[in-house]
Formats: C-alpha cells, structure tokens, sequence
C-alpha cells in the first residue's frame, strides 16, 4: 500500500509540473490551468486522507485469569502457583496500586491492577518463557515484559521495614518443631543472573551458574525476620553471614531481647538455626563472659 502510494504521488507531482509549464506557455488561459491545478491537488490530498485506517490486535482470551484464578482457586493453589496466599497477594495490589493504575485508552481498556502483578509474579515465581504468560493470561508477549518491569519498580519503592515479631510466639513455634530455645532460622539461596562479561568469574557459584545470593533469616511460619543481598555468587554463604549486621548483633547480644535462657550451667539470650552445609548447627550469642556458644 505504501509503495502505491508513493507512485500515485510522484505521478501527481510530474503531472502538476506539466500543467504548471503548459500554463507559462499560454498566458490566456492561466485562471482555467491554475483552477484545474487546484482541483487536481484538492482531490489528491482528499484521496489521501480517505485511505482506510486498520487496527490489528490478536483475539486472547482472559477466561483463565478472571474466572478459574480469581473465583474458583483455593490458598493451596495459589501458593503453588504465586507462592502467596489470595489474601496476601490482594494486599500488595493495594499498596501498588497508587502506582500502577493506568487509565483506558481509545483503542484498549487498561489493564487491571490485579492483572498487572499477577503477571509479574507468575514470571519470576515460574519458569515459563514470556510467550507462554502471555498465552496463560491473554495478552500480548512485550506486554508481559513491560508489566514485569513495571510492577518490579513499583514493588522496588516500597519502603517496609523488616522486623523480628513476638519472640516468645516464635520460639513457642520452633519449639513445637521439637527445636526449643531457637528465634530464627537461616539460610541462602542463588539467584540467577546474567554477570558482567568482565566480572563473569567472580560471579559463578559452585554449581556452574551465575548468580547472585539472597541470605533470609525466618520465623517457624517462614516470614522474613532479617534479609541481606547482593553477594556475588561465587562467595561462601559462611562468609556472606559473618560479614552481616545481623552476625554482629547476634555476637553483640543485641539482636533479641534480653531474654535469657539456661545452657548447661550458664545462660545465653535465644539461639539462631543455621543451615548445616555452612559449618554451623546453632548459634547462642554471649551475654556474658565465659558463655560459650553452643
């Protein structure tokens, strides 16, 4: 269509030439050629502005999303699929959605709040390529990639503090699990990443990826109490936890409250549970001299 009608326009212009240079030659029939030039360029300009204009959008479908997600999937599968309760994921659309509300185009109706971070957590909670979200939720695959980048900043400007909860409900727990006198457990995990090509080395982990890592301490129900991240992978999640603030406050007694438990014949504030592939089993800070750590 393009190619046509660049053609018509040339061929227009070289007959508006002609008729200009035909009426130099006759000086008593200029008022006729220059109305019929006249003419000539109105209907050109009307054809042009008469072309059709068509828009091409894919048929989706959004039944899976608004209908089986949203009113018939039970807590159990949405921490199967979202790794979140209903309840929690409703929550954080609330507190995004000041900054992901869009409104209706001409074309296309906005899409939902809810549909924005849904997107974005089945992406990074799934291994699913873009295509493949964007077949599951019924829109197009660079929409998929806008909406994750857009719901991660929105998740990026949340300023929430992360913070250590009822101790002696956390310990009742743990105790529960037949782990007494412990506040938290501790643990990392490697984050995919594609590294800098001049910092590829630093960046790879013991099992042949890059990755950066993310070191969480949990109450019993799994809830963040401490988080620290942006080691490389390559380092030891040992030295990753003795280089944190956390470690510190832990060997400083500072980091429960002085709560004092019996160990042997001293006492020692609550212990933190390590994951045992970094070299340690517990962790009891001292409070005071002599107390060793068990």
């Amino acid at each position: 269509m393009l190619m046509g009608l660049a053609s018509m326009s040339q061929m227009a212009v070289e007959l508006l030439l002609k008729l200009q240079s035909d009426s130099e030659e006759s000086d008593d029939d200029v008022d006729s050629h220059n109305a019929y030039d006249t003419r000539l360029l109105v209907a050109f300009t009307d054809m042009l502005t008469t072309v059709e204009r068509q828009f091409w959008a894919q048929k989706t479908s959004t039944e899976w999303w608004d209908h089986l997600v949203m009113q018939v999937w039970d807590d159990e599968q949405w921490l199967q699929k979202f790794w979140m309760r209903k309840a929690t994921f409703m929550r954080l659309c609330a507190e995004l959605a000041p900054a992901l509300q869009r409104k209706d185009m001409r074309l296309r109706a906005a899409l939902p709040v809810e549909k924005q971070v849904a997107i974005a957590i089945w992406k990074l909670a799934n291994p699913d390529s873009y295509r493949l979200v964007a077949n599951q939720f019924g829109v197009g695959k660079s929409t998929v990639g806008i909406t994750l980048i857009q719901v991660c900043r929105a998740i990026n400007h949340i300023r929430r503090t992360v913070t250590l909860g009822n101790v002696h409900d956390i310990v009742a727990g743990f105790a529960q699990m037949v782990f007494p006198n412990c506040g938290g457990v501790i643990d990392g995990t490697h984050i995919p990443i594609l590294a800098p090509a001049h910092l590829d080395s630093k960046y790879i982990n013991r099992k042949g990826y890059f990755s950066m890592v993310l070191q969480a301490l949990v109450d019993h129900r799994g809830r963040f109490i401490d988080i620290n991240a942006g080691w490389s992978g390559k380092v030891h999640d040992a030295r990753i936890f003795q280089n944190t603030g956390l470690f510190r406050k832990l060997q400083a007694g500072t980091f429960f409250p002085d709560r004092k438990i019996t160990v042997g014949q001293g006492s020692s504030n609550y212990c933190c549970g390590l994951d045992p592939a970094q070299g340690f089993h517990l962790l009891c800070p001292p409070t005071n001299r002599g107390e060793a750590n068990s």
